[in-house]
């Protein structure tokens, strides 16, 4: 579906769970010398302006990012990416823009590390071309096309190691299971790789059994993330958002235990909101 435009969402709450987890995995992954692939299935536009029509519409951010990023003395986890989130603002006086999984890629990966992204909506992958281009050069492979289809193409990267992000606005509900048949021929032909999956908490049936279905996908080692913003609704509407990891650093599940709690207290609801963390085989 094409309806769909991250820049009304940008910095909300999901992107602070998504985004702070996404850097922590690559840090890890810097560690070693040897380098190694970034893969995001469904891009957007990279970097968004907060006060642009999309974003200011429902300013998602001020109960995301905006609780979060002048907060001091915050777990390693949050630190990492609050600082990130601070270059891409620097030289502004308040939060004006926030960036999105790309960019975030973008900043930390080195010369030798490669980026491949796709995008499937042609006027945020015209976006992503231009936010990209100043940052990743001839590093990154930007693809107007349909990330589903587009990963599996790759697997496994040449350099046998990647972090592949995984993210589809699932509007459409064919979405579930479209990930998670994707992650299970993705570990039959790179079972090493890091798969990392976010999915919105919604009421739908299709929202609330996909953990479930991902765990059945042959994954080793898994790591299960969940921040609830709020309690369930009777309504529609998301009230969380979840991150399912495939093959997880060992140290994120400390970090996490570190992070959650205090992303609970700074962006939950006191009452209905809540954290989960789960994981085996790490």
């Amino acid at each position: 579906m094409l309806s769909y435009r991250h820049a009304f969402h940008a910095g909300n709450h999901a992107d602070v769970l998504k985004h702070s987890v996404l850097v922590s995995i690559l840090e890890y992954y810097l560690k070693k010398d040897k380098p190694f692939w970034y893969i995001d299935s469904h891009s957007g536009a990279g970097f968004y302006k907060l006060d642009s029509k999309f974003a200011a519409k429902n300013s998602e951010y001020k109960t995301g990012i905006s609780k979060v990023l002048y907060k001091e003395d915050m777990p390693s986890l949050i630190k990492s990416y609050q600082s990130l989130v601070s270059e891409a603002n620097e030289g502004h006086r308040s939060l004006t823009f926030y960036p999105g999984s790309p960019w975030f890629a973008a900043k930390m990966l080195r010369p030798a590390d490669k980026l491949r992204l796709h995008e499937l909506h042609p006027n945020d992958a015209k976006l992503l071309t231009e936010n990209m281009q100043t940052l990743v050069r001839k590093r990154a492979h930007i693809e107007l096309s349909d990330g589903f289809t587009g990963v599996k193409a790759v697997m496994p990267p040449p350099t046998k190691r990647a972090v592949v992000l995984i993210d589809p606005p699932y509007e459409d509900k064919k979405d579930y299971q479209k990930v998670a048949k994707l992650l299970k021929s993705a570990l039959q032909r790179f079972k090493s790789g890091t798969f990392a999956v976010w999915y919105p908490q919604l009421s739908s049936i299709e929202s609330r059994e996909f953990p479930k279905l991902l765990k059945k996908c042959g994954a080793e080692s898994w790591l299960h993330a969940t921040l609830s913003v709020k309690g369930m609704p009777k309504e529609k509407g998301m009230y969380g958002s979840g991150m399912f990891i495939v093959n997880p650093p060992y140290v994120l599940p400390e970090l996490l235990n570190e992070a959650l709690p205090v992303m609970k207290s700074l962006m939950c609801d006191p009452l209905s909101g809540d954290f989960a963390l789960e994981y085996e085989g790490i």
